[in-house]
Parts: C-alpha cells; sequence; structure tokens
C-alpha cells in the first residue's frame, strides 16, 4: 500500500485546499480549510522524526511538536496571543510526518510594535515556571546547557572557519553564567519572523522550539543580537520601554548580559555559515562573536 499524500492524510481529518505557508529546518508550515466550514487552519508538518543541523545536532521533531501543543493550550489559557491549537496528530508509521494542527492567525504586513511586544514578553516571564523541562534544556540545568552549547557551536564554527581560536575557558563562564538558574519560561525566538501582527500588535507568537526555563537576562541577550538584524523589525530601545512598564528588565551590560549575547552570537554564526549561508554576513557574524567573547 502507497504512502497517503499530505492532502490526502489531511483530508481524511476534513481539512482541503491545503497551501504552503512556510518552511524552515526542521518544519512545514501549510495553510489548509476544514470541510465543515469552520476558519482557515495552520498545519505544522515535522519533515523527519529526527533531524540535526550545525546549531542543534540532535533535534526530535515529535518531541518538539508536543511541546508547541502543550505550551499554546497554557499560555491560550493564561490569555496570552498564541495560535490556538486544534489537534495534535502522531504518526502511525515511520515514514508518515507527525503533523500540529492549529488555528490560522492572520498578519497584515505592518511594522512590528517593539513596545507593544516588550509588554507581552513582560506578562510571559511573569508567568509560573510550567513543566517538564524544555526540549531545548537538553535536561541540563540553563547555566551547564548555555556554557555547554556555546563550546559545542564554537567547535562548529572551528570547523567552519580558518584559523579560529581556541573556545572560552568554561571555568571562567560557569560562575558567569549562574544566575541562569533562576528561571522563567522564555521564548528565545522572538524576531518579525515568529510574531503574526495587526496594525503592528501582537496577535500570536510562533515557535517554542527554542524555549527554555531560564534568567529573563538570557531573553534580552537574544534579542540585543537579533535586533542587530534589520529583517527582525526590533527596536530594543522600545521594547525594553515596554517591558518595564511591568516588570525591571535584566541589564543590558555586564558579564552576564556579554555572555548571553555571545551564545545567540555563536548561534547566528552558524545559521549564516551553514544553515542558510551568507559569507558577507557570516564574516560580520563570527566577527561579533570574537568580540564578544574577548576577556
Amino acid at each position: 500500500m502507497s504512502r497517503p499524500s499530505l492532502e490526502e492524510r489531511l483530508a481524511g481529518l476534513g481539512i482541503n485546499g491545503l497551501q504552503p505557508l512556510g518552511r524552515g529546518l526542521e518544519f512545514s508550515v501549510f495553510v489548509g480549510r476544514p470541510a465543515d466550514g469552520g476558519g482557515p487552519v495552520a498545519v505544522r508538518v515535522g519533515e523527519r522524526r529526527f533531524d540535526s543541523n550545525a546549531n542543534d545536532p540532535r533535534v526530535d521533531t515529535r518531541a518538539l511538536l508536543r511541546q508547541e501543543h502543550r505550551l499554546t493550550r497554557l499560555l491560550s489559557d493564561h490569555g496570552l496571543p498564541v495560535p490556538e491549537p486544534v489537534a495534535l496528530v502522531l504518526a502511525e508509521t515511520p515514514d508518515e510526518p507527525d503533523l500540529l494542527i492549529s488555528r490560522y492567525v492572520e498578519d497584515d504586513g505592518s511594522e512590528l510594535d517593539s513596545f507593544q511586544l516588550g509588554e507581552l514578553l513582560a506578562r510571559l516571564h511573569a508567568l509560573p515556571v510550567p513543566g517538564p523541562r524544555p526540549v531545548a534544556a537538553e535536561h541540563l540545568p540553563a547555566p551547564r546547557l548555555l556554557v555547554g552549547r556555546i563550546l559545542r557551536r564554537w567547535r562548529e564554527i572551528a570547523r567552519l572557519t580558518d584559523g579560529w581560536p581556541p573556545p572560552p575557558s568554561p571555568g571562567r563562564l560557569l560562575p558567569i553564567a549562574a544566575p541562569l538558574s533562576r528561571g522563567a519560561l522564555l521564548h528565545l525566538d522572538v524576531r518579525r519572523a515568529n510574531v503574526r501582527c495587526h496594525q503592528g500588535r501582537v496577535r500570536a507568537l510562533l515557535d517554542w522550539s527554542n524555549a527554555l526555563h531560564a534568567h529573563p537576562a538570557l531573553e534580552f541577550g537574544r534579542l540585543g543580537e537579533f535586533a542587530r538584524l534589520p529583517e527582525n523589525q526590533l527596536d530594543l530601545e522600545a521594547l525594553r520601554a515596554g517591558y518595564a512598564r511591568h516588570a525591571e528588565p535584566p541589564p543590558d551590560a555586564g558579564p552576564l548580559a556579554l555572555l548571553c549575547r555571545l551564545d545567540a552570537a555563536v548561534m547566528l554564526a552558524l545559521v549564516f555559515l551553514s544553515e542558510s549561508p551568507d559569507p558577507a554576513r557570516a564574516d560580520t557574524a563570527v566577527r561579533r562573536v570574537l568580540e564578544l567573547a574577548a576577556p
């Protein structure tokens, strides 16, 4: 018996008119229309059960879809703007992909309102930390995870870059990372591509694959590096002002802030070196890593 197509599987679930919406490293996203006449739905499809890339060598897409389903249900119950999950459909055979079906959220293409986004992140960080530990934590406390993945990604940059220097000493990094163990739920991939907007205001925050339980300094380190890329549409000053309406933003200077930015910078360097190769951007990104890692 031949493998049913994605369209055939979704038709069996009462979803027709499938159209591609986007594609990333591990997932493709489609939009479809329920046969019962309800509003459109987004279908997140795990391309492979297990995947690997330069930044993350051990990706379990089923675990990530389960996490997305659980977190979006939880956050929706708390009134945060996320796509409302409809169903998690796990494959019955190894050669079929897992599917996460959610309510589709329209986006009008407007410029992101960073002040309002900052207010939203303050609300997110104020929530009780949910269990279990997120997939990206790799079963480690946040300080050990952060230092371990910086060093792992540093070695990967060395493999792709001539004359790359030795990594920073873990003995120097671990004491700096210690405050990260005091945690909130962090998204850690906040950028325009993962936000659905109407007139600039956030209607849904998408893609919780990178979520962690850690100090908000880690979120702001990622935001600070993402803000350097214009396509992310992040105004860091406005974002911090919006956050400050509800909570004290983490300091944007000092050893912890620099370490959190370094974590983001090594990730971005590998994006431009390997995952979405761009020589000009890769050169800028690797120089930024060295700037942040300097003693």
